[in-house]
């Protein structure tokens, strides 16, 4: 059976809630999965694939989420990997493409290493928020924006990763 990490770097808990739907999403398709915070990966032998996702405050990942990236360059670039952001809330920046911006130095990493793909959901506001930037980020979030997390999307990026690493016949 496929053995998949799924780890993640998570402030508030928002990312870790959508690690833990990717990892229930890849054992309905009958996968092994581990869900773990980075920080208690130790290694990844016995691992077939890897899942990353780090929150993004600031177009800048946790830190623990790039030094796992450093950390495990060697191995991550022998597995499949997929790479996940999660964090902006609001209307997407206006870009070309309409998305949200990323960390540059970090895609490069990621591309560099091979990671079959990288998408970025939308983040959740601090339901408890601690300082006077949070306060004001969630203070000035209108209610309709303050969870962007598209769960709809999340499954449908979780399935195409499981279809990737345990194809099933289609009668």
């Amino acid at each position: 059976m496929t053995s998949v990490l799924v780890a993640y770097a998570s402030k508030h808990g928002a990312t870790k809630e959508i690690a833990e739907a990717i990892a229930s999403g890849l054992r309905e398709n009958g996968l092994a999965v581990d869900c773990r915070e980075v920080g208690d990966v130790r290694d990844l032998a016995g691992y077939d694939a890897v899942v990353l996702g780090s929150a993004v405050y600031m177009k800048r990942w946790r830190g623990e989420a790039k030094a796992f990236l450093r950390s495990r360059a060697d191995e991550l670039s022998q597995l499949p990997f997929w790479v996940f952001s999660s964090g902006p809330v609001g209307e997407p920046a206006k870009t070309p493409n309409g998305s949200w911006l990323e960390p540059p130095r970090v895609m490069g990493r990621v591309e560099h290493l091979g990671a079959r793909e990288h998408v970025v959901f939308g983040g959740r506001v601090p339901a408890d928020p601690h300082g006077p930037i949070e306060r004001a980020m969630a203070k000035g979030t209108p209610p309709a924006y303050r969870d962007m997390r598209d769960w709809d999307a999340v499954r449908a990026w979780t399935e195409r990763i499981a279809s990737e690493l345990a194809p099933v016949a289609v009668p």
